[in-house]
């Protein structure tokens, strides 16, 4: 197997299918260091092919969002199956898990992660109950400023534990509509609660927070974006993760 996908790979990975990884991109890092001896094959838009041809792999894994077309196509006459994968929900993972699983006869664990993924969903929509809805605003680029469309598998992500995401506007299948950039004194700002900053793909940090409150004129949270973009096996965990968030600051703003 190679993998052109970071949350793929930690897939392969927690399915137990590790030791027939024979190439990922650099941005594949998790699980940190199992991943030290598997070879690099670039990155997750400029892909070396030449190294991938000489790895000889028997299938590659790619997404629609992350890996391009023309990779694609470059791949299918010496790659013998490409698997091709967009999960746009986190419940979508519960069919990535049976389609892996199936393929490469790690049915047992594919059911485990379903099963997990199953209960944090139902975590998921119990605090929704318990917790009146927010609008947000997610930003993951600077200079310019951009944040998601309401199609997109964050925003999916997001809403899950009651996050739901402005602009409300949809970008499509794949194109940079997905991700439109925006100005700070747009009318739909008046309805946002709260400004979430992604730690990727720009690395926000702590230093910006304050920035962005003042640029907002509302509380701003930094947060993890691997917990909240990457599917896969990671997606029960972003979601257990994003309600603890939710939970916190929620009770936070009860004591105010």
């Amino acid at each position: 197997i190679v993998s052109l996908v970071p949350s793929l790979t930690e897939l392969v990975f927690d399915l137990g299918l590790g030791a027939r990884l024979v190439g990922r991109t650099g941005f594949c890092v998790h699980p940190r260091e199992a991943l030290r001896g598997v070879p690099k094959v670039g990155g997750t838009k400029d892909v070396n092919l030449a190294r991938i041809r000489a790895l000889a792999p028997t299938h590659v894994l790619v997404n629609i969002d992350e890996n391009r077309l023309e990779t694609v196509e470059a791949l299918a006459p010496f790659v013998p199956s490409i698997i091709v994968t967009h999960p746009c929900s986190p419940r979508d993972n519960l069919e990535l898990f049976r389609l892996l699983g199936g393929i490469f006869g790690a049915e047992a664990a594919a059911g485990r992660l379903a099963a997990e993924l199953e209960a944090a969903l139902g975590e998921a929509a119990a605090l929704r109950v318990d917790i009146a809805a927010e609008a947000v605003l997610y930003l993951i680029w600077r200079d310019p400023w951009m944040t998601i469309a309401r199609d997109t598998y964050i925003s999916a992500t997001l809403a899950e534990v009651g996050w739901h995401t402005l602009p409300a506007v949809e970008g499509g299948a794949v194109g940079s509509a997905r991700y439109p950039a925006f100005e700070w004194d747009a009318a739909w700002m008046g309805e946002v609660a709260r400004v979430l900053l992604s730690t990727e793909p720009y690395r926000f940090r702590t230093q910006h927070v304050a920035e962005v409150e003042t640029l907002a004129g509302r509380p701003a949270l930094l947060v993890d974006g691997e917990m909240v973009s990457w599917y896969g096996s990671r997606a029960a965990h972003g979601l257990r993760w994003l309600a603890d968030l939710r939970r916190g600051h929620a009770s936070e703003a009860a004591r105010r």
